[in-house]
C-alpha cells in the first residue's frame, strides 16, 4: 500500500502543467537529453476557440526570448490539438507567424525549408484533436513527431527552428499571453 501512494505521489509530481485539460510532462527527454518544462500555454483564435496547448522544453528554464533562442542543445515545442485543424491551415498559421517575425529576405532563405515541413504536414493530412505534433531541435536538425512517431524527414538548419519559435515567442507573436507563458512570465 505504501509504495502504491508513494508511486502516484511520483506520478503527480511528474505532471508540471495542467492547461484546459492537457496534462504536459515537467521533463521530457531528446537526444539522450534531459529537457524541462520552460512554460505552457492555450493558443485560441478570436479569443474564444481553443485550438492547441503547446508546451516548451528547454535543457534549462529562460524567460527571455533572446536566451531561449541562444541556449544550445535540444529544444522541444509540443503541440496538443485541442481541435481538428486541416494541414494547410495548420501550415498557412506557420506561414503567418514566420512572416511575421522576419524579413522578406529572411523570410526567403526559410521558405525552401518551410515548403519540406509543408510537404510533411500534407502526408499527415490533418492536425486532429487529441494529436500531439512534436516540433523538435535534436542538436542538427528540426525533427516533426506526430504522436511520438517520426514523420517526414528531418530539416536542416538551427535558424529554421529558431524561426519556428519565433512565432510563439518572437517579437510579433501569435498570441502575447501565450509568449508570456512559454517564457514563465
Amino acid at each position: 500500500m505504501l509504495k502504491a501512494l508513494a508511486a502516484a505521489a511520483l506520478a503527480l509530481n511528474a505532471i508540471a502543467a495542467d492547461v484546459s485539460g492537457v496534462k504536459l510532462e515537467d521533463k521530457a527527454q531528446l537526444e539522450s537529453r534531459d529537457l524541462v518544462l520552460n512554460g505552457a500555454g492555450l493558443r485560441t483564435r478570436f479569443r474564444v476557440v481553443k485550438v492547441y496547448v503547446i508546451g516548451l522544453y528547454l535543457p534549462e528554464k529562460k524567460s527571455d526570448p533572446a536566451a531561449v533562442l541562444s541556449l544550445s542543445g535540444p529544444k522541444r515545442a509540443e503541440i496538443h490539438m485541442l481541435r481538428d485543424v486541416g494541414a494547410d491551415t495548420f501550415t498557412d498559421a506557420l506561414v503567418e507567424g514566420l512572416k511575421a517575425n522576419h524579413s522578406e529576405a529572411d523570410y526567403k532563405a526559410l521558405e525552401p525549408r518551410v515548403k519540406e515541413l509543408s510537404d510533411t504536414m500534407g502526408q499527415i493530412g490533418e492536425a486532429k484533436n487529441g494529436m500531439t505534433i512534436a516540433l523538435d531541435w535534436t542538436g542538427s536538425a528540426t525533427r516533426l513527431a506526430v504522436n511520438g512517431k517520426p514523420a517526414g524527414k528531418p530539416i536542416a538548419g538551427e535558424d529554421f527552428y529558431k524561426a519556428l519559435l519565433r512565432i510563439w515567442i518572437g517579437d510579433k507573436p501569435v498570441q502575447d499571453d501565450l509568449k508570456k507563458s512559454l517564457l514563465g512570465v
